[in-house]
């Protein structure tokens, strides 16, 4: 059995392949280095009947996540999973990886991430090349759901919503200056709790304030994300994630703007990646 894993800092989606055939799917918590450790990591898989229950039969996993940028970091990943899936040979990538593989359709691509986080690379069926590093959800993450909750959160804090999105936002969330501090600052997965917030951008995805916020965002990552790339105007520009998925429309005519052709846009990798195992990664072991 072979297993493959796409891990956000949200959730990761799991893959088993048994027999060349893709036929267990399972959702997990995400698993992100920066914020989880290896206990933790090995005691919510063993929550999972279906993972757990198969885990003596796996002979390779394959994990693709955010935050794995290191062998360091990778390497938390690895013996979390390694206490679970002892007779399995575990490699661990980072989740550029699974945007690159699950994008690539055999010709070259920029292949970008638009969820909790955001980044880019380059992909030509070789090499993945990264130009500009992620910044993570302090500093970077442009267009990303931690990008607009934290554009909605201060927005809301220092009463700059329209009063109708303000009222709206109350509403929903019932939240405050102490419990939005409490959230970010002293609580675990803050990236995650700032990013659940994106989802009221969803909600108002007509409301002119919200297209104004998601059409800036989207041209900022692009201008930041995509036009590093010398040949961002002449291969396909292809993404994951949910934001690029629920703001599509403003994605491709933001790009449409900036010269940039749009590939494929996925919510979720797996399918991608189980696409790519299958198919491109035994030619490209062959090669």
């Amino acid at each position: 059995m072979i297993i493959i894993v796409e891990s956000g800092s949200t959730k990761s989606d799991w893959v088993m392949i048994q027999n060349g055939q893709p036929n267990i799917k399972v959702s997990t918590m995400g698993f992100n280095p920066y914020f989880h450790d290896r206990e933790t990591i090995s005691k919510n898989i063993k929550k999972h009947k279906k993972i757990y229950s198969n885990a003596s039969q796996v002979e390779e996993l394959y994990f693709y996540g955010a935050g794995c940028s290191s062998l360091d970091l990778c390497n938390i990943i690895k013996t979390g999973l390694q206490d679970v899936f002892v007779h399995a040979a575990i490699k661990v990538g980072h989740d550029l990886e699974a945007c690159a593989y699950a994008t690539y359709r055999g010709k070259p691509v920029i292949s970008c991430i638009l969820g909790t986080g955001s980044n880019s690379c380059y992909y030509d069926g070789q090499e993945v090349v990264e130009e500009v590093p992620a910044l993570s959800y302090v500093l970077g993450d442009e267009g990303s759901g931690s990008y607009y909750g934290k554009i909605l959160l201060s927005k809301f804090l220092y009463k700059q919503l329209p009063t109708h999105l303000h009222e709206d936002f109350y509403s929903q969330y019932k939240v405050d200056k102490e419990s939005i501090l409490s959230n970010v600052y002293f609580k675990s997965d803050p990236n995650v709790y700032i990013a659940s917030f994106a989802k009221f951008a969803s909600r108002h995805k007509d409301d002119p304030f919200i297209i104004d916020m998601t059409r800036e965002g989207m041209r900022n990552f692009m201008q930041t994300h995509v036009q590093c790339y010398d040949c961002y105007q002449n291969v396909e520009v292809s993404f994951i994630g949910s934001i690029a998925y629920h703001f599509q429309a403003i994605l491709r005519e933001e790009a449409s703007k900036l010269g940039i052709k749009i590939g494929i846009i996925i919510k979720t990798p797996a399918d991608g990646l189980v696409n790519y195992h299958l198919n491109f990664k035994t030619v490209e072991k062959s090669a």
